[in-house]
């Protein structure tokens, strides 16, 4: 029988894998790529964090290759996406907007996951939460790094430190109010954080 909290975590990576090749593909859109380019980025874009994360605790093979359904969720949406970002207006900030709005959902879920799988290998919480923060961030460095963007994470706008605290709050709090309140209350603590974030940056630029 499988246990619960496994199903739990393969079903949010899922989840997190969809959105994450949803934005990359929107991504490749803003920057004119063609089908082949945005799929690619928005296949790189889902699996890169987990690959590192796996790389980086020794898990092997890496959770897309030993279960195809991150690959089997990732090209289709990234192909989806990328037809229906064609059919948005381009110039008014509307697909920057839903990129960002998707990345701070994909960066919460796969904080999270990260640090599960983490702490589900007896990774030292604080070690765990850092596993958390590269889970969420690299595949956003690799969308914005193919498409010749300046990272997120390399900007002023502490990306990078939300999922470090969304991190530290997950493991602090699951032991004391359980696992799943506790991945709940995390993810909806970052969404808010990021999407006021991008509320404020996208003010700025107007």
């Amino acid at each position: 029988m499988i246990d619960p909290l496994t199903q739990f975590v393969t079903f949010t990576t899922i989840i997190a894998t969809a959105v994450m090749a949803a934005s990359a593909s929107i991504q490749g859109v803003r920057h004119t790529l063609d089908l082949f380019g945005a799929t690619l980025i928005g296949v790189a874009t889902a699996v890169g964090g987990g690959t590192l994360r796996d790389l980086l605790l020794g898990r092997t093979p890496v959770f897309w290759i030993e279960d195809l359904s991150y690959l089997a969720t990732a090209v289709p949406v990234a192909v989806a996406m990328y037809f229906v970002a064609t059919r948005l207006p381009s110039g008014n900030g509307r697909r920057l907007r839903l990129l960002m709005q998707l990345d701070a959902i994909g960066l919460a879920l796969f904080t999270l996951v990260g640090v599960r799988v983490a702490l589900d290998m007896s990774t030292h919480p604080a070690i765990a939460v850092v596993i958390g923060c590269i889970t969420g961030i690299v595949g956003g460095i690799i969308r914005d790094v193919l498409c010749n963007v300046t990272p997120s994470v390399l900007k002023e706008d502490l990306y990078a430190t939300v999922s470090l605290i969304g991190g530290g709050i997950y493991v602090l709090s699951a032991p004391i109010i359980g696992e799943t309140l506790s991945f709940a209350l995390c993810f909806v603590l970052m969404l808010i954080a990021r999407l006021i974030l991008i509320k404020q940056l996208i003010a700025a630029e107007e």
